[in-house]
C-alpha cells in the first residue's frame, strides 16, 4: 500500500500519538481510547466542512439495514455471507449506518476483499435507502454497484456494462462519489479506473450509502470508511476540486459598472470602521473616499472609550459610561446588564482595577485585589500574573492597544485602599478581608439580580461559573480559570457595543460581518441542498487574500 499527501500526514499524526499513549504508562485502554479519537480527527481532515450533529459520516455498517444472510464482525466493519449461496435470490446487501453528507464534496471508502469465497460474486458501490437488501448493489433502482466476478457496472438495471478489471481476493476497490459533477468513481489497488456512473439523480445523491453485497459462501470483506489510510490518494482529487471551486468564485461575472461596485466596498469599509469605533480611521477613511459617516462623532467616540473600558477589564467604569452616555438602555435590556455584572465579578476575582460605580444603592469601589490574589499569587508559577497572561502592567493586551490606538483611552483611577495603617503602610490582611466582603456582596446582589431574569440555563451556568472561582486557591490554573483571560472581554465588549447601536436605531451588526454571516449560511443551505461544492468554498481562506 502506498500513502501519499494527506494520509502520510495523518498516518505519522496517528504514530505519534500511540507512542505517547503507550509510553504515559497509562495501558492499552487510553492507548485504544486515543486511537479512536485520531481515527476522528482523520476524518475532520478528509471532510472538514462535515457537521457530524447534522449529518453524521458513514463508519461502519449497519446491524439493522442488511438482509439476514449478511454478518458482521470487527466493530462492525467485516461482513461475510452466511447463506445457501445458490442462485441470485441469495444474494444479500448491507448499507453503512448513514447516507453520504453533501458537505463532503468527494466521498471515499475502500474495501479490501479478504475471501472471494466460492464464487466472487461481489458487489461494491451505493444504494438509496429502501432498495431491497436481497440483491446485489446496482441491480434496483436507485442502486450502483461495481462487481467482482465480471467487472462489470450496474446502474439500477440487472443489465450490467463492461467497466473494469474483475477482482478477488487479496484487492482493494475503492468507490468515491463526486457530489459536485454527480459522478461515481471505482479504483482498483490504488489505480483510478475512470468515471463508472454520470448524471446521478441530486435528490437520490442526498440519500446514497456506502453498500457492500456478497452471494455465495466464504465471501468476507472489510471496509475502511477514512478511519485508516486509503491505498488511492484521495488528496489530488480534492486538491483539484479545491482549486476548481476556487477558480468558479473568481471568475464569477460580475456587472459592468465597475465604478458602482467599488462605492459599494467604500460604504462597507466605512460601516466597519463605524461600527467597531476606529473614529480616526473611519474619518480618515471618509475623507479619503468621500464617504458620509451617519453616526454622530461624539457618540463613535463614546462608544470606544466603552470598549476600551470593557477590553481593559475596567467592567463598573463601563457600565456607568454607559447610563450616562446612554440612559436607559441597560434598563431597557437587563439580560446585557447581568452580563456586564458577570464579568465584573469576574474581574474582581482577577484583581482589575475599576472605578467606583453605583450597583442597586451601593457603592462598590474597584476591587484592586482579592484575597485570592494575596494568598495564591505568591505561591503560583504565574505570580507576576499580569505578565503571565501576556498583559502590560495597565492590564491592556498588545492586541487591545491596536485595537484602541486612535482613542484617547481613559486613564485608570489612582490606587487607593481605606485599609492603609498610620505609617502609610497598607495592611495586606485588612486589605484582604475588604476586598472579600466586597466581592460577597456583589455576589449576593448577583445572585437577587438573578432571580428577576428568567431562570434558563445560559443565565443559571453564567452565574455557577463566576461563583465557582472563589473555590479555587489559584483560580487562574483552575477548570474555569478560562474566564479569567482577557480575551474573554471581547465578546461582552461586542454585546454592549451591539446593544448601543440597536438602541441608537443603527443596524448591530456591520455589512461586512452580515456578509460573511450570509455567506456561511448559503454554504449550510447548499450542503441541505445536495450541493457538494460547499464542501471547496473555504470562505476562511478567500478572506485571508
Amino acid at each position: 500500500m502506498t500513502k501519499t499527501g494527506c494520509d502520510v500526514t495523518l498516518s505519522q499524526d496517528i504514530r505519534k500519538s500511540e507512542m505517547a499513549a503507550m509510553g504515559s504508562g497509562r495501558g492499552t485502554m487510553d492507548s485504544q481510547n486515543q486511537v479512536q479519537s485520531d481515527n476522528v480527527d482523520r476524518l475532520k481532515l478528509l471532510y472538514p466542512n462535515v457537521n457530524e450533529d447534522e449529518t453524521p459520516l458513514p463508519k461502519s455498517w449497519s446491524t439493522k439495514d442488511k438482509f439476514s444472510y449478511i454478518g458482521l464482525s470487527q466493530n462492525n466493519l467485516r461482513v461475510h455471507y452466511k447463506g445457501h449461496g445458490k442462485t441470485h435470490k441469495d444474494a444479500a446487501s448491507v448499507r453503512a449506518t448513514h447516507p453520504i453528507p453533501a458537505a463532503c464534496g468527494l466521498y471515499y471508502f475502500e474495501v479490501r476483499i479478504v475471501s472471494k469465497g466460492r464464487d466472487g460474486y461481489m458487489g461494491i458501490g451505493l444504494s438509496a435507502h429502501g432498495v431491497n437488501m436481497n440483491r446485489l448493489p446496482g441491480w434496483d433502482k436507485h442502486s450502483y454497484g461495481y462487481h467482482g466476478d465480471d467487472g462489470h457496472s450496474f446502474c439500477s438495471s440487472g443489465t450490467g456494462q463492461p467497466y473494469g478489471p474483475t477482482f478477488t481476493t487479496g484487492d482493494v476497490i475503492g468507490c468515491g462519489v463526486n457530489l459536485v459533477d454527480n459522478t461515481c468513481f471505482y479504483t482498483k489497488n490504488g489505480h483510478h479506473l475512470g468515471i463508472a456512473f454520470r448524471g446521478l439523480p441530486v435528490r437520490v445523491m442526498a440519500n446514497l450509502y456506502p453498500t457492500v453485497g456478497l452471494q455465495t459462501p466464504g465471501e468476507v470483506v472489510d471496509a475502511n470508511f477514512g478511519q485508516q489510510p486509503f491505498v488511492f490518494d484521495i488528496e489530488d482529487m480534492l486538491r483539484e476540486l479545491r482549486a476548481r471551486t476556487r477558480l468558479a468564485i473568481d471568475e464569477f461575472p460580475l456587472p459592468d459598472e465597475q465604478g458602482q461596485w467599488q462605492q459599494v466596498l467604500h460604504r462597507m469599509v466605512s460601516s466597519y470602521l463605524v461600527h467597531h469605533g476606529y473614529c480616526g480611521s473611519a474619518q480618515s477613511f471618509s475623507r479619503a473616499t468621500g464617504q458620509h459617516i451617519h453616526e454622530d462623532i461624539a457618540s463613535i467616540k463614546n462608544r470606544q472609550r466603552i470598549s476600551s473600558l470593557v477590553l481593559s477589564g475596567r467592567i463598573g467604569e463601563a457600565i456607568e459610561s454607559t447610563r450616562r452616555w446612554y440612559p436607559g438602555l441597560l434598563e431597557r435590556d437587563p439580560d446585557l446588564l447581568f452580563l456586564l455584572k458577570c464579568r465584573q465579578f469576574v474581574e474582581m476575582v482577577n484583581g482589575t482595577a475599576d472605578d467606583a460605580q453605583q450597583c442597586g444603592g451601593t457603592n462598590h469601589n474597584g476591587v484592586a485585589t482579592s484575597v485570592i490574589s494575596h494568598t495564591s499569587r505568591a505561591h503560583s508559577p504565574s505570580s507576576d500574573h499580569h505578565t503571565h497572561n501576556g498583559l502590560h502592567t495597565n492590564g491592556v493586551t498588545d492586541i487591545e492597544q491596536k485595537q484602541n490606538c486612535d482613542v484617547e483611552m481613559v486613564p485608570a483611577p489612582p490606587a487607593t485602599d481605606s485599609a492603609d495603617s498610620p505609617n502609610g503602610e497598607i495592611d495586606e490582611g485588612e486589605a484582604c478581608r475588604v476586598s472579600v466582603e466586597r466581592m460577597l456582596s456583589f455576589g449576593r446582589e448577583l445572585y437577587a439580580m438573578s432571580q428577576k431574569l428568567s431562570q434558563d440555563h445560559f443565565h443559571k451556568s453564567m452565574l455557577e461559573d463566576a461563583f465557582s472561582l472563589l473555590a479555587y486557591s489559584n483560580p487562574w490554573d483552575s477548570p474555569l480559570g478560562w474566564q479569567l483571560e482577557p480575551v474573554r472581554r471581547e465578546a461582552v465588549c461586542e454585546a454592549l457595543n451591539s446593544a448601543i447601536l440597536e438602541f441608537q436605531g443603527m443596524p448591530w451588526i456591520s455589512p461586512v460581518e452580515a456578509c460573511v454571516s450570509h455567506s456561511r449560511e448559503l454554504l449550510r443551505r447548499m450542503a441541505r441542498a445536495s450541493l457538494g461544492a460547499c464542501a471547496f468554498a473555504d470562505l476562511p481562506a478567500l478572506l485571508r487574500r
